[in-house]
């Protein structure tokens, strides 16, 4: 048996911070020592980052559609300042660096909005955003010199003009600003730009800074934010896991990680960090995938991502913000590459174009399976975040022994007042967790004992999961506690049904109160305790319908994958949860979706069941359909091994370099562009490093990792069916140090020896419009 004590536990101090919302219209927006509020409402955000800059304004509102639809409530945007004045004295917040334009449309889709304005913002830009001129103009950098803050002071007042009337209190989208990032030992300068951009004008109810690398923050001035990472690029080569990354994986009190931007720290960390009992625990960087580095190109499958995420819901996060949640591309056309590499001092090389993060929407908005595993977690979040916001972490009486510790049960519960949540994570990257067998949880939950579940189960390997405790299922029906997680709750024409999600190899059961009848296709026990009640076959016609004195309410059960395609969705003014490969995107009364299948099956719940309906592009939509690849060259020729930068790492390929490659050519039909979806172009390549070039300008590059590379069409139309795309890929240098993840490694074997284009396939992304009531001529879902 597995003990936990709530009781013994005592709260946070929950007392105001000096921060929060001026008087208007809206419900202030504040923080104290536990969480956030919006008036007296606890608000937990989940907040994801997308980068308006390197990523075409044309697109910016369907992205943000995707965003939304995924769970998103807050979009966090990076500043780069050498991106808006490359030039010295030419500011630029036009076209794509519009921040204004990208900032309304958040509004105009009910995004809230952080904006990290620096001015250095790192996000793997070159020199971390910092102009290249400011290393020819005497100052210091990152510092109070008065020759500095001048300058900072004239971009800050430009920014302030972009952000005028758009703050969270004049009934904008920005609910807090970001100064600086990742300073660790300037407590007094992040003080200084708070000032400095509070006087030029730029307002917000919060203002925040990163706090890894226990970094020294003045107290009470900025909002601490943490993060962590499933894997790191910025790594050595070697092989195995980047071991820093185990502790994510663990449920903790401790929320501080020494290990993101240790490549920019000149000495390992020396003080405490922030005072963990003043503020809430928050993120911004909670890894949404993991970028790629020439010497470090891990591969982040969905799992680790959603376990990484719930372990920090389950240990106390109330801010979960996810970095990258949608992956980008690094600014074309400069005078200078605008990616970080060794060639500006920094000890790793990027990609010159690529930086897709593996974030659950991608480079060109393609949605990753990790999407759909974070939707689940944020619609348990949209339920019950206000409720979870306000409830403390306890762990159990006997926790694992360190890092390495595989034969413990990771798990903790959040909560208060008699109610809360169990969390469980069996998951972890590169080592997989054993079943663990014989499994059942005591909690001391306000003083009461439960045994969770009644008797004993086993967790499958992998398995991550949140099981309610004290659950108001809705119209007063209390569920002492349930083995499934809560996905929503919903009005259907005046009943109320609480649907919830298996968990894998483990019977859905529920602890009901004395008294209630129960019917539908359930098993049912009368014991001691009160009713238990097992769905032995969870599925979209897994319903129960329990009525008591508290009347009839309906316990939905769906299985495991069907619950990675629910979704909360508006329809005629009424929210429904929809089963659906693809996210529907709601945009006003209009919905739709995106999809490269022949087919899409939509489901909606309705108080009758679901119903069903198959949606299909209609004639004339393309399919996918192989490309011919015509071999220009065949001869590749591997450049040198080298190394650079501070740490002696391997060196991506020279411009130069690119000379000596295959070539590949491929034509691209005149009609592929014809409709209003993206167009992927997917290749599968054998060599280290491939670069994509449309009429003689490089478009796209990659380091070959494993998965099939996929480059967008839609944002060169013009270029790309006039002359086509030109493929160059290079083979690795045999000597060459460079990591992959153990089920590429005969991948890049393979590498050393060839360089070559394999296939190259075209897959149009169609829009479907769908019918504005999805519920009429619908047919009972199976």
């Amino acid at each position: 048996m597995l003990t936990l004590h709530t009781q013994d536990l005592p709260a946070p101090p929950a007392g105001h911070l000096p921060m929060g919302s001026r008087a208007g219209t809206r419900a202030p927006l504040t923080a104290d020592g536990r969480k956030l509020l919006r008036g007296a409402e606890p608000w937990l955000p989940v907040m994801g980052e997308f980068h308006f800059s390197r990523y075409p304004a044309a697109d910016w509102r369907e992205e943000l559609l995707k965003i939304r639809a995924g769970g998103i409530d807050v979009v966090a945007t990076y500043l780069f300042w050498n991106q808006h004045e490359e030039r010295r004295g030419a500011l630029r917040f036009d076209g794509d660096l519009d921040l204004r334009r990208f900032l309304n449309e958040c509004a105009r889709l009910g995004l809230h909005a952080v904006v990290r304005v620096g001015p250095w913002s790192h996000g793997e830009c070159r020199n971390g955003g910092f102009p290249d001129w400011l290393a020819d103009t005497p100052c210091v950098p990152r510092t109070d010199d008065p020759r500095y803050l001048t300058l900072v002071e004239r971009y800050y007042r430009r920014i302030a003009h972009e952000l005028r009337g758009l703050s969270y209190d004049d009934g904008g989208p920005v609910v807090a600003i970001q100064v600086e990032n990742e300073l660790y030992d300037q407590p007094g300068h992040l003080r200084t730009l708070r000032a400095l951009a509070e006087r030029v004008g730029i307002h917000a109810p919060l203002w925040t800074a990163t706090a890894w690398g226990a970094a020294d923050l003045p107290a009470d001035v900025l909002l601490p934010l943490y993060g962590g990472y499933p894997e790191a690029f910025w790594e050595d080569a070697h092989e195995g896991w980047a071991r820093d990354m185990r502790r994510h994986y663990f449920f903790s009190a401790i929320r501080d990680d020494h290990a993101i931007g240790a490549d920019l720290r000149s000495c390992a960390p020396a003080g405490t960090g922030p005072d963990d009992r003043r503020y809430p625990y928050a993120t911004c960087e909670l890894g949404g995938g993991m970028a790629i580095a020439y010497h470090r190109r891990p591969l982040v499958p969905a799992a680790d991502v959603s376990a990484l995420a719930l372990t920090k819901l389950g240990s106390g996060s109330v801010w979960q913000g996810y970095y990258l949640y949608h992956g980008c591309s690094q600014r074309l056309g400069q005078a200078l590459p605008n990616q970080e590499s060794q060639d500006t001092g920094y000890p790793n090389d990027l990609p010159a174009v690529n930086y897709d993060f593996q974030a659950p929407l991608g480079e060109y908005g393609q949605v990753r399976p990790s999407f759909a595993a974070l939707r689940l977690q944020h619609l348990l979040i949209r339920d019950s975040g206000a409720a979870l916001a306000d409830m403390p972490l306890h762990l159990p009486d006997e926790g694992p022994d360190g890092l390495d510790d595989r034969a413990s049960l990771r798990w903790a519960v959040r909560a208060a007042g008699g109610s809360g949540f169990l969390f469980v994570n069996n998951h972890q990257p590169h080592e997989t967790l054993p079943d663990r067998t014989g499994v059942r949880f005591r909690v001391h939950l306000d003083g009461q004992p439960h045994s969770v579940p009644d008797r004993e189960v086993t967790v499958p390997s992998g398995a991550h999961f949140a099981w309610p405790l004290g659950y108001e299922a809705g119209g007063g029906l209390r569920v002492t506690w349930a083995t499934a997680q809560p996905v929503a709750r919903l009005d259907l024409d005046g009943t109320p049904v609480a649907v919830f999600a298996a968990t894998a190899g483990i019977t859905a059961r529920f602890a009901l109160p004395d008294g209630c009848e129960v019917s539908g296709p359930v098993t049912v026990e009368r014991t001691p305790d009160g009713t238990v009640v097992s769905v032995p076959e969870p599925g979209t016609r897994a319903a129960v319908t329990v009525t008591g004195s508290h009347g009839r309410v309906r316990l939905l059960v769906l299985s495991g994958e069907q619950a990675l395609l629910a979704q909360r969705v508006s329809i005629g003014g009424t929210d429904r949860l929809v089963l659906c490969e693809e996210p529907v995107l709601a945009d006003g009364p209009e919905l739709r979706l995106h999809t490269s299948r022949s087919e899409v099956t939509v489901r909606v719940l309705t108080a009758g069941g679901f119903t069903r309906r198959t949606l299909t592009p209609g004639e004339g939509a393309p399919p996918a359909r192989p490309l011919p690849v015509e071999t220009v060259r065949s001869k590749a020729l591997a450049p040198p091994a080298r190394t650079g930068g501070p740490h002696g790492r391997a060196s991506a390929p020279r411009d130069e370099d690119f000379e000596e490659a295959s070539v590949h050519r491929i034509e691209i039909p005149a009609d592929a562009l014809d409709g209003e979806g993206e167009v992927l172009l997917r290749l599968a390549y054998t060599g280290d490093a491939a670069r994509a070039y449309v009429g003689g300008r490089l478009v796209a590059d990659h380091f070959w990792y494993g998965p099939a590379w996929e480059l967008g069409l839609r944002r060169f139309a013009d270029a790309v069916t006039e002359h086509g795309i030109e493929i160059r890929v290079l083979p690795l240098a045999p000597d060459s140090a460079v990591y992959v993840d153990p089920s590429a490694r005969a991948g890049l074997a393979a590498a050393r020896t060839r360089a070559t284009v394999e296939s190259a396939e075209l897959v149009p992304v169609h829009r479907l419009t769908l019918p504005a009531d999805l519920t009429a001529h619908g047919t009972a879902a199976d």
